[in-house]
């Protein structure tokens, strides 16, 4: 049994997680053969996805794209790769990305407090500036610290999200040393309809949002405005410390997405898509300030999809994104990236079996903060290429991938990634891959006053942080039952660490590439319908270790997994989640240990006329108290009632 340990908040005593939860999580292992399997033999372009609607989230005829950067059935990729459908985010995103992502094996989210607040996502226990984030093909990142701002990432206009876990830069360039998640926003079709909802909760929250979609083969829309505020509670929880104020801290998001497509000539599509978020959270700097952390994000990309014969197509891209960080009053600060992005894709499809894909594509970086030492402003460029080759023989099908990058900053850098699946029978296949990836570092680490000197002797530029990862996995899939193990080997050099002064303009301290990760795994998960009930579940046992010291890498657990059962009875929609979490250590001393915690989270929609629902969520039942990071309280126990009104006109 895993070591999930919470405490109740009535009482200051630690207490065991109640009993019915601790033998639930239990039963994880034993339930491990039961969860979506993402595991691939063929390489063949597939077809639209024939799922039902509201079908699980396993299904794996699903189409993504994520894996080879074309389109592909779930089951036919090679590679680990988990779709969450919008049936899902209706029922379990309730809150923000970071509550629906935690049940994705392989991925812990933290955060410094409630909604809006800080949060970082570790893939297989990689960093969260080692995961490229997506919106609709468009990169978003942040050149201060690296990484996108997951707290600002609103639920409500998003179709699906993709999670290819494992190193990928020779498809996506830098930053892809743990995977790459994928956001696509809803698209129109069909009939025009008409998306309302309303709602609200304790913790003062509430929530409205419109949007209206259609479409035929010739045009279509989908057009969202979206509204999420509540007063909160009180996030810090040190009271020794001068930044503590016993006030609610609060959040506010708006956000709003277009996306416009349509037949220009015959086998030319053009589309434009375009998402803008911001959020605006309390946090502690001061007793006497209401301290507000804004950010603000914008994905525009317009793409033309020529389809020249059945066996020639291409996809040429111009996009650009921004990530916009402030704080006020009390200690003012603001930092602005700006990434622009043009990209030419082809795919040569020789027959049902081979098929061959290539990229070209541009990239421009371009921050603004206050502590760069080139007069607040840096740039820089990359470009690359990248050819990909899909095979299938038969029982054994493989994909080989490689990419060059070509820095403005440090030059060139290669990278590859081979991966081969063999069917035994019986629904049984394994699958094996090896692969490189690097990020580059953030503009601010390399042109800030923390950044190095390099006319001082001995003192070096800083370098990409490498990856090498090697996996295998074995999986099967039987009618309603699918199970999958995948165990792997990520060895990351050269990371970019904050260690002693003296090769800086600063006196506090440098950027240097000092530090070395060991992250090494096994993730079970599976998925079963017994009767009308469905299953799944996940089990991680995670060894994320600095490489230097032994020691275990910061804020990560080693064991954690998720259990789910969804039932259909009539008009009603019931489920129930159990998160667990072993212990984590929020330094890189490991002396401060956060305790493990068990939750459970249920959720029932009532469809109760034709174009009205009604959705109910209740999150962390019990109202445990825990921490992800030290000193921040995460939400009490949480509850929330959403309408939805969706007629088709």
């Amino acid at each position: 049994m895993l070591p999930f340990v919470s405490r109740a908040r009535t009482g200051a005593r630690s207490l065991p997680v109640f009993t019915p939860l601790a033998l639930s999580l239990s039963t994880l292992v034993a339930l491990s053969s039961f969860s979506p399997v993402a595991y691939a033999q063929s390489a063949s372009p597939a077809s639209p996805s024939t799922s039902p609607p509201g079908a699980p989230a396993s299904r794996l005829d699903d189409v993504t794209v994520t894996g080879t950067r074309s389109p592909m059935k779930l089951s036919d990729v090679a590679a680990d790769l988990t779709v969450i459908n919008r049936d899902t985010i209706e029922r379990q995103g309730f809150g923000n990305i970071a509550t629906l992502l935690r049940n994705v094996a392989g991925l812990q989210m933290t955060s410094n407090g409630g909604p809006g607040n800080s949060t970082s996502l570790y893939l297989r226990g990689a960093e969260t500036r080692h995961t490229v984030v997506l919106i609709d093909g468009v990169r978003v990142d942040g050149q201060s610290t690296g990484g996108a701002s997951w707290q600002n990432l609103p639920v409500s206009q998003i179709e699906r999200i993709e999670v290819l876990k494992g190193p990928a830069s020779a498809l996506y360039g830098s930053d892809a040393i743990g995977g790459v998640v994928q956001i696509f926003t809803r698209k129109g079709q069909g009939r025009p309809q008409i998306d309302l909802g309303l709602g609200g909760g304790n913790l003062g929250q509430v929530r409205a949002d419109v949007g209206v979609n259609g479409g035929s083969s010739a045009f279509d829309y989908a057009g969202a405005l979206s509204m999420d505020r509540g007063t909160g509670f009180n996030v810090y929880s040190r009271t020794t410390n001068a930044s503590y104020n016993p006030d609610r801290d609060g959040w506010r998001n708006y956000s709003g997405s277009l996306r416009l497509g349509g037949r220009v000539a015959d086998g030319q599509r053009l589309e434009f898509v375009g998402l803008k978020s911001r959020g605006d959270a309390g946090y502690d700097a001061g007793k006497n300030a209401d301290d507000r952390g804004i950010t603000e994000t914008l994905a525009a990309q317009l793409n033309l999809k020529s389809t020249w014969s059945d066996a020639l197509s291409t996809q040429l891209s111009a996009g650009q994104s921004e990530e916009n960080y402030e704080t006020k009053p009390s200690a003012p600060y603001l930092t602005k990236t700006r990434i622009r992005n043009a990209s030419l894709q082809g795919f040569y499809r020789f027959n049902e079996r081979h098929q061959l894909n290539g990229v070209l594509e541009r990239r421009e970086d371009r921050l603004v903060n206050t502590a760069l030492v080139s007069g607040g402003e840096s740039t820089r460029s990359q470009n690359a290429l990248g050819l990909s080759y899909l095979g299938n023989f038969g029982a054994l099908s493989v994909q080989a991938h490689g990419r060059h990058d070509d820095d403005s900053d440090f030059g060139d850098v290669d990278t590859g990634n081979l991966a081969a699946g063999f069917k035994l029978g019986g629904g049984w296949r394994v699958t094996a891959s090896a692969g490189s990836a690097f990020r580059a570092p953030t503009l601010y680490q390399r042109g800030s006053v923390y950044g190095p000197t390099t006319s001082l002797p001995g003192v070096q530029e800083l370098r990409p942080e490498r990856a090498h990862n090697r996996e295998a996995g074995l999986a099967w899939a039987q009618g309603d039952l699918d199970f999958a193990v995948t165990t792997f080997h990520n060895r990351v050099t050269d990371l970019i660490a904050f260690g002693a002064a003296g090769t800086c303009p600063s006196k506090t301290g440098c950027y240097g590439n000092v530090a070395r990760a060991l992250l090494k795994g096994t993730s079970l998960k599976g998925g079963a319908a017994l009767g009308p009930v469905n299953l799944s579940a996940t089990v991680d046992f995670l060894d994320p270790t600095d490489a230097n010291t032994g020691r275990v890498l910061q804020r990560r657990a080693k064991r954690f997994g998720t259990l789910r059962a969804e039932t259909s009875l009539q008009a009603w929609t019931l489920g129930a989640t159990l998160v667990g979490s072993g212990k984590r250590f929020d330094d890189a001393a490991n002396t401060t240990r956060l305790g493990g915690y068990g939750l459970l989270n249920v959720d029932a929609q009532y469809a109760f006329a034709k174009a009205w629902r009604v959705q109910l969520n209740v999150d962390n039942v019990f109202d445990r108290a825990y921490q992800t990071a030290n000193y921040y309280n995460q939400a009490p126990r949480t509850w929330f009632v959403m309408l939805r009104y969706s007629p088709s006109l």
